[in-house]
């Protein structure tokens, strides 16, 4: 189904018309003219629509029923296929009123012809779709709420009855059409649904009288211009770790919430598109290795972090918005301790690269401009991978979740070393999956891009439990896919993965470029599919490379050969802002960084400590990447993805203030007293962080005391130092001395103290009596020395003599 604005219906019903309305709706247009849809078995088509697609007409809309496809077998069509089409489907009266005379019927459109097809078809008249088959009985009467499964099927082509009328491989465009008669109303098509049958073969016609006649044998897709396939295996999850907790050696990690391990555990999402991975590629399977050969495993740095620390055992909040609150036992280990393993497995038979940090937004962190930051997204997360799954990853290649990159940010990234940038941008039809050099390379240089299948990627991102329409998407085939069943998006997936290896160039095309005509597969970094998804998805692409269709063609070689097209400008869409990290979130990193930079340029790195100043500051630095994460933002969470974003700011801003406020001198208790006008003072500086730190003391003097600067100091971690200052005191008396802490970089830490100093130097007043008091000595011995000279007695002596 589609949204139900873009179908209308024409029909009179007995108190209502329905006029250029939508179908599934009845509107209250009183001079629409009247027509009826054709009776249950008849091969004419379906009324045509009288306005455009997402027209809407008339005050009042209703829905009466839904259609959803469930089943289609085959999914993808081989010559060694069943030559029938059997679509399973349930209706579903989703009115306020009982709906009877309830049949389906199945119709085709002409093959798809163009790329832009494969989206646009999905939302086409219905009388493009002219290849009708028969209507089926579902129901007489359906109540409200209940719903009835049905089952069409139709021989793909046949000599002797209705049929697709399909004799060529290519991609076709199908549609299940319902009728019914909601009471109160007459006969009306109510809802349909639409997806995509990929045909690689046309199977043997089993109606021919005679099996062996040339027009009943099977007929083989052209394999004279294959692709030469590239497909990414993602392996990504939002950011779950609680945010503004610094790195420890001893304590375990906090995650937000306990999803990861239902995911990793078997059957679960991750657990899956591992396991669909190792299946495909396994010796059994892949014996010619083509399809190990042409994959690359694409995997998120952050969740292997997550996932390593959880094989030691974590801790799940009670509240998100509390990350050192209380918490409880996660029930993950086991599972990450098994994935992980396979993993370490599966990575080293096989490409396997890494993709920015927590899918971060590219576009946001350049704005941040921190360069510290944006190597730890974009440069950093191959070392992790490395060193978390013993590989070699491939590098030189970075890959923005978006798909899209504005100029400015691309042109910084030659500035991290070589790189290929994995994009969307620039699409013509002649360049659809060229990798071409882009205009604003760094210091002059081209930054050579790999430009992905657009339509297969957008077809891709609608697979799986949370369907997502990609930021790069055309606006003209941009719909909502909520209405879309599962296996109807999985079909128009398929479709959109085969339609270029079905398409053959003309010879003189292909004499002018001889090279295979490049296919890059690329799903959505966060991919939601379940292990039959996975699976179907994997097989298709198998198939391609076992018939001729396609070559495979490793990411490696994308990267290494730079091709000779002239450059293109890079488009940024007005969509790709709304997808992006908001300014707040943007404003909040941007005010971090610096200081998570200047606070790990103070830590000490202690030798014979595990526990080393990155690494204790690295979480922090990397919640910043996960609150500008893509997650969550093209799907309708992106407030709850907004909200969460925000709150991570805050909570490393309140990490940094926690550790600020770790480190702290120490007032001794009630008043100091200096012996002397030279004596030091004597502070204690604390530290509680488990890393060693440089501080400096700042003092503010009262007059009559002067202090010499100690300079730097280290403070042991988790301890105490005793810090003596030289101070000399002019003045005797009480007087306050204010004393604080900060960094290397000026940042103040803890509380300031005032400290109370009583001097017991008499300053001036003790210069002026031991000056007097000379002076009178030299007086009263240059008497007695006049009085001798003279031979006179001196009357000092008097008493003296007379005792």
């Amino acid at each position: 189904m589609r949204t139900f604005l873009r179908r209308l219906t024409v029909t009179t019903l007995t108190t209502l018309a329905l006029a250029a309305t939508p179908p599934g709706f009845l509107a209250s247009v009183s001079a629409a003219p009247t027509t009826t849809t054709p009776p249950a078995g008849s091969s004419a088509p379906a009324p045509a629509r009288t306005s455009t697609p997402h027209a809407t007409t008339g005050p009042t809309q209703q829905r009466f029923v839904a259609l959803s496809v469930d089943a289609v077998t085959p999914s993808t069509v081989t010559t060694s296929s069943d030559p029938v089409v059997t679509v399973s489907g349930t209706v579903t009266n989703v009115g306020d009123r009982p709906v009877r005379d309830l049949q389906v019927r199945l119709q085709r459109a002409p093959a798809v012809s163009a790329p832009n097809q494969l989206r646009t078809v999905l939302s086409a008249d219905q009388e493009q779709f002219d290849v009708i088959g028969k209507f089926t009985p579902v129901r007489d009467k359906l109540e409200v709420g209940q719903s009835e499964t049905f089952r069409l099927s139709m021989p793909l082509r046949s000599t002797t009855g209705a049929s697709l009328q399909i004799t060529d491989p290519g991609v076709y465009p199908m549609l299940v059409n319902v009728n019914g008669t909601p009471e109160y109303g007459g006969q009306a098509r109510l809802d349909d649904a639409r997806f995509l049958l990929p045909v690689l073969g046309v199977p043997r016609d089993p109606s021919s009288s005679d099996p062996n006649r040339p027009e009943a044998a099977p007929v083989p897709p052209s394999t004279a211009d294959p692709v030469a396939a590239t497909l990414m295996w993602p392996l990504a999850d939002k950011p779950r770790l609680a945010a503004g907790i610094p790195g420890s050696t001893d304590e375990k990690v906090r995650l937000v919430d306990d999803d990861l391990a239902s995911s990793l555990a078997s059957g679960g999402r991750l657990e899956q598109l591992v396991a669909a991975a190792e299946f495909a590629t396994g010796e059994g399977v892949d014996r010619d290795h083509k399809l190990a050969d042409s994959m690359c495993l694409a995997i998120d740095p952050d969740l292997l972090i997550t996932v390593g620390n959880m094989t030691a055992g974590y801790l799940v909040v009670d509240d998100p918005a509390d990350p050192t609150g209380r918490a409880h036992p996660g029930t993950g280990q086991a599972a990450a301790v098994d994935w992980l393993a396979r993993l370490r497995k599966l990575a080293p038979h096989m490409c396997t690269t890494a993709v920015p940090f927590a899918q971060v937004d590219l576009t946001a962190l350049h704005r941040v401009g921190d360069p510290a930051l944006t190597a730890r997204a974009v440069t950093s997360p191959a070392d992790i991978v490395d060193t978390l799954l013993g590989v070699t990853s491939l590098r030189g290649l970075t890959w923005p979740d978006v798909g899209v990159l504005d100029p400015a940010t691309a042109a910084g990234l030659p500035g991290l070393g070589p790189t290929t940038l994995l994009a969307a941008n620039s699409l013509t039809d002649d360049t659809t999956q060229a990798k071409v050099p882009l205009n604003g390379g760094n210091n002059g240089g081209p930054l050579y891009a790999a430009l992905f299948d657009v339509p297969a990627a957008t077809a891709l991102a609608g697979v799986g439990d949370a369907p997502q329409t990609p930021t790069f998407g055309p606006a003209g085939t941009r719909y909502d896919l909520a209405d879309d069943s599962r296996t109807a998006r999985l079909q128009d997936a398929l479709g959109a993965v085969t339609w270029l290896s079905l398409t053959t160039r003309s010879t003189q095309t292909r004499l002018a470029n001889a090279n295979p005509r490049p296919l890059l597969l690329v799903p959505p970094q966060q991919w939601t599919v379940d292990g039959d998804e996975a699976r179907a998805v994997l097989s298709t692409v198998s198939t391609m490379l076992r018939s001729g269709l396609a070559t495979p063609r490793a990411l490696s070689e994308l990267v290494d050969r730079a091709a000779p097209q002239p450059p293109f400008d890079l488009d940024y869409p007005e969509q790709a802002v709304k997808d992006g990290a908001p300014t707040s979130v943007q404003d909040g990193a941007a005010a971090e960084a610096p200081e998570i930079d200047a606070l790990t340029a103070t830590l000490v790195n202690d030798p014979q400590s595990a526990l080393t100043p990155v690494r204790y500051t690295a979480p922090l630095s990397e919640d910043l990447l996960r609150a500008m994460s893509s997650s969550g933002r093209r799907s309708g969470d992106r407030p709850a993805a907004s909200a969460a974003a925000d709150q991570r700011i805050a909570q490393v801003q309140a990490a940094m203030h926690r550790i600020y406020g770790s480190v702290t001198v120490l007032a001794p208790g009630g008043a100091y007293t200096l012996a002397s006008e030279q004596s030091p003072l004597l502070f204690v500086a604390r530290n509680d962080l488990p890393v060693g730190i440089t501080v400096r003391l700042r003092i503010s003097a009262p007059p009559g005391m002067t202090v010499t600067d100690i300079g730097d100091q280290q403070l042991p971690a988790r301890g105490s130092r005793a810090l003596q200052v030289p101070a000399k005191v002019a003045d005797s008396g009480k007087m306050v001395v204010n004393v604080a802490l900060t960094t290397t970089s000026d940042r103040e830490l803890g509380e300031p103290a005032a400290v109370s100093v009583r001097s017991n130097a008499y300053g001036k007043v003790l210069v002026i009596i031991t000056g007097c008091a000379g002076a009178l000595l030299l007086l009263l011995a240059g008497r007695r020395l006049w009085h001798r000279f003279r031979g006179q007695p001196d009357p000092a002596d008097e008493g003296y003599k007379a005792r």
